[in-house]
């Protein structure tokens, strides 16, 4: 008498069979079923052509393209930070110019009516400033970068980015939506975090969270824009500044999104091992983008969101800074004498003191690290811009304080590795409900930070290229 077969042996024998699959099975299981479909309704429905239909056609040969389709998105990309880079420089001055006029003036007020000197300037010096220099710095390049995404969204592009990225995330073991969340990092990682939420895989969802910060948002620019170009686009001419500019802040963004690659393997291997989900991608058709609508995501749910965010951080960042430049220690202040305490770390990194300890003040907001650095080179009390041209703060930074192209390029590769700021990380919280996977981020960051600039430091001096 034969032994019926029980469901278990089927589903036993389904997985030993699975595992000698190629990885991409599910891809042809989905491509198969589409085909048949097309075939079904191209026997069941006629239907006269479609003038759209083959022009989102003949747009998609080009922009899915392997040849063309990532050049494409880098000249698109290129484009949005340049535009960025042009536009923000501009709108920041005319904002810091208006709200540190407001903040004289309120320092004036506290000082007509003799307020202790030091609750004058911790609030006007220390926490007004510290908002004013946030919002001034950070406004700007949202107000641009978030508009440009959401336009690039609702016209129906950025599905066609993940089509040209899956592969890589797939063979990093990610899902293809993470190319749209990281994306959404350029603007803020805090927003690209909490786009995640598209992801339906806990575990990859974790990957795309956790990777999320290797590419810059807008409020590392500032400092990636002025180290570029005051010490790589100062030996151009004039008129290719912003041009040289925005091509290296964009290898810089690269370089970014090859270490969202290394460590999404790195971490599905590992920490979150498994195996990638299946990704149905049906590019949806190109559509004539709604004005109002792009407007009101970009500048009301996401530029308002975030920078309301941002702003609750920084005033305790702002408070600390000004004590730290006021608080007398010996012939000096404490920040000088924590700058220099920290300094022969910062040198093994390629960095200094004064670099290390603006980057533990700036957790907050990344938007006051450039500030702080110039208060403390320039011995004021208070967040400053520092010198008005190019020269004059390549002259500060290389002749006054030692900095040598290694110090650049290593602070280019720590303000793009570094730890998450403090509204990314207090939403990585929120999003995973645990303390370990927001610890983590913080962690893989700062670590690969540490490394990579200890490394580019070492090889730079041992060829003796400082």
């Amino acid at each position: 008498m034969t032994t019926p077969i029980q469901p278990n042996d089927i589903l036993v024998k389904a997985e030993a069979l699975r595992n000698g699959l190629s990885t991409g099975f599910r891809d042809e299981i989905v491509k198969s079923l589409y085909t048949e479909a097309e075939s079904i309704a191209r026997r069941a429905v006629k239907a006269a052509s479609d003038k759209k239909y083959d022009f989102d056609q003949k747009v998609d040969r080009l922009v899915t393209s392997p040849l063309t389709g990532l050049p494409i998105m880098l000249l698109l990309l290129g484009l949005i930070i340049w535009l960025t880079v042009e536009g923000a420089n501009v709108a920041s001055d005319a904002i810091a110019t208006v709200l540190f006029t407001l903040g004289d003036w309120g320092r004036a007020l506290f000082e007509s009516i003799n307020a202790p000197w030091w609750i004058t300037g911790l609030l006007w010096d220390g926490v007004y400033r510290g908002l004013a220099w946030v919002i001034a710095v950070m406004l700007p390049p949202m107000a641009i970068f978030f508009p440009a995404f959401t336009f690039m969204e609702d016209l129906g592009y950025l599905p066609r980015v993940a089509f040209n990225l899956d592969w890589m995330f797939k063979k990093a073991g990610a899902h293809g939506k993470q190319s749209l969340t990281m994306a959404m990092g350029f603007g803020c990682n805090a927003a690209g975090v909490v786009a995640t939420r598209v992801i339906d895989s806990p575990r990859e969802r974790l990957i795309a969270i956790l990777t999320n910060n290797f590419v810059p948002c807008n409020g590392r620019f500032p400092t990636l824009i002025m180290l570029a170009t005051v010490f790589v686009a100062a030996s151009f001419p004039p008129a290719l500044t912003s041009f040289i500019a925005a091509g290296t802040v964009v290898g810089v963004v690269l370089i970014g999104v090859g270490f969202t690659f290394l460590m999404s393997w790195l971490l599905s291997r590992t920490v979150l091992k498994g195996e990638a989900s299946a990704f149905t991608l049906e590019l949806p058709p190109y559509r004539r983008p709604n004005i109002s609508r792009i407007l009101y995501t970009s500048l009301i749910d996401r530029t308002i969101f975030v920078l309301w965010r941002a702003m609750q951080t920084a005033a305790p960042a702002g408070a600390l800074i000004w004590i730290l430049a006021n608080v007398p220690l010996g012939d000096s202040n404490l920040a000088a004498a924590i700058a220099s305490w920290l300094n022969p770390f910062g040198l093994l990194l390629g960095l200094d003191g004064v670099i290390i300890l603006s980057y533990i003040i700036a957790i907050p907001a990344n938007e006051i690290v450039v500030p702080t650095m110039m208060m403390m080179y320039m011995g004021a009390g208070m967040m400053v811009d520092g010198p008005s041209t190019n020269e004059a703060i390549r002259s500060l930074l290389v002749n006054g304080h030692g900095w040598t192209m290694l110090t650049a390029i290593n602070l280019m590769l720590f303000a793009l590795l570094h730890n998450p700021c403090g509204t990314t990380i207090i939403t990585i919280y929120k999003e995973t409900k645990s303390i370990k996977w927001a610890a983590l981020s913080v962690v893989i960051t700062l670590g690969t930070a540490f490394l990579v600039t200890f490394l580019t430091a070492t090889v730079a001096r041992l060829l003796g290229w400082v």
